[in-house]
């Protein structure tokens, strides 16, 4: 199965629900941290449990495969080449050629229960990730931190359970971040020339029914693209009113990440995971860990780079 759409082939089922196409059925554990480089025209993501990153290209249909050496929770591509990676034991960078890993900064070298979870860049190249416990996800002991591009890491949040989604508004004056066992998505005064952020605020109310808020994409109105674990499903929410606007339907429940991709930044790539499947599950969601994409009408926007 490829990834390519012709244009303007919208997987409309009705006028709020698109469907997702099976493009790499990578049966991933953990599938999760889709970002789109425009560069390679390419998707990297990662599989968090098995420890290592991967890069599909939709134009040849091929999916490349690093070893990193211990769990990564989400890549970023680096401005002066690699890639920046959040890994168990911190900020790291990885460098394509060799394999090297190279840990920058672990702010939480006294937690060794913790590991880091999902993370972007910001538009000012600043690399924001945060962490969640190994041992019990309804524990906060998590937080979120900020590596800048002088390589010092700042925290901004405490007592988080599951750092998940970061995102920003097209005027870099809003960051809206998922901590999902809040099961909400947030909003903060976001200030680009130093990158603190204030007023922390609900913006999204995401009901059980729907699933748990995961990894999270922005489109071109500043609307946000929200993977819903256990909910089988990629959900579009309007974060100034909190209504859902739109709905993209997977044969995987736990779906984990999503990013904007393809020539137009149309193509809205999704990643899930297997774990924690029953035996009976797996075989209902065959397709389960694998990687999907669904063309949309909305039209996303360039991931950041990390420019230190």
């Amino acid at each position: 199965m490829g990834a390519a759409f012709e244009s303007g082939d919208f997987q409309l089922v009705s006028d709020r629900e698109y469907n997702a196409e099976l493009i790499l059925d990578a049966r991933a554990t953990l599938g999760e941290g889709a970002l789109w480089d425009v560069d390679r025209h390419a998707l990297w993501w990662v599989d968090i449990e098995q420890g290592q990153v991967h890069c599909f290209d939709p134009d040849s249909n091929t999916n490349q495969t690093y070893d990193v050496g211990q769990r990564v929770g989400t890549v970023v591509t680096r401005a002066s080449g690699g890639l920046m990676l959040a890994v168990e034991n911190g900020f790291a960078s990885f460098d394509l050629e060799t394999s090297a890993l190279q840990i920058v900064g672990d702010p939480e070298s006294d937690q060794p229960g913790n590991r880091f979870n999902d993370g972007k860049c910001d538009p000012a190249g600043r690399f924001w990730a945060g962490t969640m416990s190994m041992g019990d996800a309804r524990a906060a002991d998590g937080a979120l931190y900020c590596l800048n591009t002088a390589g010092q890491i700042q925290k901004h949040l405490d007592g988080v359970r599951v750092s998940n989604g970061l995102v920003w508004t097209a005027d870099r004056s809003t960051m809206y971040y998922i901590d999902s066992r809040t099961r909400r998505v947030d909003a903060f005064d976001y200030e680009n020339g130093t990158g603190q952020i204030t007023n922390r605020r609900p913006v999204v109310e995401v009901e059980p029914e729907l699933g748990g808020p995961d990894g999270m994409a922005i489109d071109t109105d500043d609307n946000v693209w929200v993977a819903l674990f256990r909910g089988s499903a990629v959900a579009c929410f309007d974060p100034r009113n909190g209504k859902q606007l739109a709905r993209i339907g997977l044969p995987a429940s736990r779906v984990t990440s999503c990013a904007f991709g393809g020539p137009n930044l149309q193509d809205l790539y999704i990643t899930t995971a297997r774990i924690g499947l029953s035996e009976d599950e797996q075989r209902a969601q065959p397709h389960a860990g694998g990687v999907f994409c669904a063309r949309v009408e909305a039209r996303g926007v360039p991931n950041f780079a990390y420019g230190g």
